[in-house]
């Protein structure tokens, strides 16, 4: 706590949240660059694909090489500091958990693909735009599921809750975005597959 009582956050963390800025700033100016034409809702959409894909390959896909070749723990450099400054809310994150690595290669690798594809999908109005936004949004609740599902079936050894700042900012906010987005588009899909259903036509009475 600072001398007016509020929660000090960690130098490692700061500089976490200037590049997640960073990374949302950039996802903002390809929105701008390439989504000029699209309707207000698709703006959106394009601005999350765009962090969502940035994050995967710029800090996920790190945390990958990291922990195939070695752990975070035993990671040098500015990425390594990150992660493990995470792992203090996460401890499986640290030493190459291979639940956690296992999902981090389908996020990576999958996630990222399935999103640039919906970008190009809705950028050129294409008509398998709302499959691959379920099948990416589907992808990305799964990988929310088998990262805390299992941790929370053998009593949540490795989670930190003991301060606000590992449980709200790096557990419940970071992690939460990828539950509450691709919930929303699974939404905004099935309402734009229910416009498509035609009403049912009335029978004459004879």
């Amino acid at each position: 706590m600072d001398s007016a009582g509020l929660p000090s956050l960690p130098l490692v963390s700061v500089l976490s949240l200037l590049a997640c800025s960073l990374q949302l700033l950039a996802a903002g100016l390809l929105t701008r660059r390439y989504g000029g034409r699209s309707s207000p809702m698709d703006k959106w959409i394009l601005l999350w694909l765009f962090y969502d894909v940035i994050v995967h390959v710029t800090l996920e896909g790190p945390f990958v090489y990291m922990s195939l070749v070695g752990t975070v723990e035993t990671s040098e450099g500015p990425l390594a500091e990150l992660w493990k400054e995470y792992s203090k809310a996460d401890s499986r994150w640290l030493v190459s958990d291979p639940t956690i690595v296992s999902v981090e290669i389908l996020t990576v690798v999958l996630d990222s693909l399935l999103a640039l594809l919906l970008i190009h999908a809705i950028l050129n109005k294409k008509y398998y735009r709302h499959f691959l936004q379920v099948a990416l949004s589907v992808c990305e609740l799964y990988g929310g599921w088998m990262t805390f599902c299992p941790e929370w079936l053998t009593g949540s050894p490795h989670l930190n809750t003991s301060s606000w700042l590992h449980l709200w900012l790096y557990l419940a906010f970071f992690n939460g975005l990828w539950v509450l987005v691709p919930v929303l588009l699974l939404l905004q899909s099935w309402l734009f597959l229910k416009s498509l259903t035609p009403p049912p036509t009335s029978r004459k009475k004879l």
